[in-house]
């Protein structure tokens, strides 16, 4: 379990101040004197435990909680008796100013001298909050996987074992923002909860997968609550989404006296076969009954009449597997059981009941049309029947009476046909993100050569890159007032590390002068805006491109202001294009919190109080407000280095620009 505990020493001398009001002794261990334990255990010689010297007491410890915490970088926790005392110590891993320690931890809990009872239970208590705040996942308030390292590696006996990983999450979170995806996470660990014991045990396993341990339950059970969660996630309502449909792959395996590693390694197995259909369900029943199974795809044949299924199935038996419906809710039943596993539907729209009409509306509100085809086969041959047909998704429309050999041929290539469609969304997809993915390398090449001769190290590029994109998030969800689509907002952060790139044409003596500017010298420096704009002008075979011409809205109009007192041409409010504008803040704030030539920068704390209030005439209100509600998560993303751009191939967003335009 990998620690998570990254400090300044600042933050580590108030944290040490916290923890001396709750233990009754705390100290820091470097690395080198750690290792100097290591090495007596290395060569078998006594190993000497410091941990209670607080009582200047050397014990002999042959399970030195410091030295696994330091090698595991993770916490270990253990009780040992001395005499009549007992002592609960801690010894947990941390990373000051980038160098490595262990915090040391220890309460006598039993010298009433020290405690009497009830600060005694008032201690236990912290402590026990303490660990369960260490074991729960901040987001969700399920287990964490540093819970699963600690304890559920070492159980045993009989249970089931369920991994879910949540479909298209990625997508949510390049397409929608952080938010998004928190909000679905915290969703689908409140459903999951929802239907389980409190004997159960709930696990954040992964970014989006969770693990779910079902102790003591039979394998009818067991497949019951897994169909129960799949439910009750896909009909869950997102707060503040609530036009998203979540699904989750879910692979289930019961445990018996193999380790649990490897019954977990095999629901996992399990999940990544349920991934490839999407909110299904595989067990190991499941696995069993499919060992005798062809590879012949499945049709459905839904139709009322018995012998037109009869005729129908007779048709196509020799190569293909056929299910069969009689009506539109067994239809609708089957979807839900097999969902994409079927290839395709043939579908009779006279039904009493659910008729075909609507088993068409409830594949579009659920977005199975767009994965399984539909061949419709009807008597009703009258124009309007087929005109509807058709503009609700059906790929094909056969009047009755047919021929065998047209009904046969038709079902073959319109699977053929959906297939190859696959393959050209997947390749299509693969060319854009290369395209796009080329376009960034060199965008970040030629930034990196303006950032040199600006005496920086490149640091502020990416930053740029970081800031831009969660302001872009931000906004897209607060107002739809400027239009941003996913591709608009993709071009933007890109562009957004061509804003200096007229600092090109700029003498390095100015650029990188420590003493204050000359007008003169401020003029030069202004006017690589000017310059930047007529270079990207200048691109006669690309000054159409959407990249190119966003860059030039950056470079050009970035040191705007909002109150029309920037420069060079003094727009003032929308008169200013968005893309810059968004620059323009992001600008600033890096401005003011980083280290430069001339300038020491502040803290993160100050620069948005600077921004919000001494400075906010220079900005749009509405981004304002974007940086005021994103402050908390800028430190984060900038030491996480914020999302790559192949993370919006990997999160699917370059298949939704697929979908839309498709329709």
């Amino acid at each position: 379990m990998k620690s998570d505990v990254v400090m300044t020493s600042q933050q580590a001398d108030e944290w040490i101040a916290h923890l001396e009001n709750i233990f009754s002794g705390v100290r820091l261990l470097d690395a080198e004197d750690i290792k100097k334990r290591i090495d007596g255990v290395e060569t078998d010689t006594p190993v000497t435990c410091q941990c209670y010297s607080f009582w200047n007491r050397q014990e002999e410890c042959s399970n030195c909680i410091s030295i696994k915490a330091l090698q595991e970088k993770s916490q270990y926790t253990k009780l040992e008796y001395l005499g009549s005392q007992i002592f609960y110590v801690i010894a947990r891993y941390v990373e000051i100013d980038g160098k490595a320690y262990v915090a040391e931890m220890l309460s006598c809990l039993e010298d009433e001298t020290v405690l009497d009872s009830k600060g005694k239970s008032l201690l236990i208590s912290k402590l026990t909050q303490y660990n369960e705040e260490l074991y729960r996942d901040a987001l969700t308030g399920v287990y964490n996987r540093r819970y699963y390292e600690a304890y559920v590696k070492k159980m045993n006996g009989r249970m089931g074992i369920a991994m879910m990983d949540l479909d298209d999450f990625k997508l949510y979170n390049d397409t929608l923002g952080h938010n998004a995806g928190d909000m679905v996470l915290k969703t689908v660990a409140r459903e999951i909860q929802a239907c389980i014991r409190k004997t159960d045990i709930l696990i954040r396993f992964g970014g989006d997968e969770f693990l779910l341990l079902l102790p003591d339950i039979d394998e009818t059970v067991f497949a019951k609550k897994l169909r129960q969660i799949r439910k009750r996630i896909y009909d869950a309502e997102v707060p503040e989404y609530s036009w998203l449909h979540i699904s989750a792959s879910i692979g289930g395996a019961l445990k018996g006296e193999e380790p649990i590693e490897e019954t977990i390694a095999r629901a996992d197995q399990l999940m990544y076969q349920a991934k490839n259909k999407k909110n299904m369900i595989v067990t190991d029943t499941d696995k069993m009954k499919n060992l005798d199974t062809t590879s012949k795809q499945h049709v459905l044949i839904v139709d009322d009449s018995e012998i037109n299924r009869e005729m129908l199935a007779e048709m196509l038996k020799d190569d293909f597997d056929i299910l069969e419906a009689a009506s539109g809710e067994e239809c609708v039943e089957m979807l839900q059981k097999q969902g994409t596993e079927i290839s395709i539907i043939l579908l009779d729209v006279i039904m009493s009941g659910m008729d075909g009409f609507d088993v068409l509306e409830y594949m579009n509100e659920n977005h199975w049309i767009k994965d399984i085809p539909v061949i419709v086969i009807s008597t009703d041959n009258s124009i309007a029947s087929v005109t509807k047909a058709y503009q609700m998704g059906a790929s094909e429309y056969i009047g009755r009476p047919f021929d065998a050999k047209v009904i046969y041929q038709r079902v073959c290539n319109v699977i053929k046909l959906f297939a190859k469609q696959r393959r050209l969304i997947a390749l299509v997809t693969e060319q854009i993100y290369e395209k796009e993915k080329n376009e960034r390398v060199l965008v970040d090449l030629l930034s990196q050569i303006v950032e040199l001769r600006n005496g920086e190290n490149g640091e502020h590029i990416r930053h740029m890159h970081i800031l831009t994109e969660m302001l872009l998030e931000q906004l897209v969800q607060k107002t739809d007032r400027y239009k941003l689509n996913w591709s608009d907002q993709l071009v933007i952060k890109t562009a957004s590390a061509l804003h200096d790139i007229g600092k090109i044409g700029i003498s390095e003596k100015i650029l990188n002068k420590k003493e204050s500017l000359t007008e003169r010298e401020k003029e030069l420096v202004q006017a690589h805006t000017m310059l930047g704009a007529s270079m990207l002008e200048n691109l006669d075979s690309h000054k159409e491109d959407d990249l190119v011409t966003t860059a030039y809205e950056i470079c050009r109009w970035h040191h705007e202001r909002y109150d029309g007192k920037g420069y060079p041409d003094g727009l003032k409010e929308d008169e200013i294009p968005i893309s810059a504008q968004i620059v323009s803040l992001a600008d600033a704030y890096d401005k003011l919190t980083r280290d430069r030539v001339n300038k020491k920068g502040i803290s993160h704390k100050e620069a948005i109080n600077i921004l919000l209030h001494e400075r906010a005439s220079e900005f749009n209100p509405i981004l304002l407000e974007c940086l005021e509600e994103i402050q908390g998560n800028i430190n984060r993303a900038m030491r996480d280095g914020g999302r790559d751009l192949e993370s919006f191939n990997e999160g699917s967003a370059y298949k939704k620009m697929i979908e839309e335009a498709e329709e």
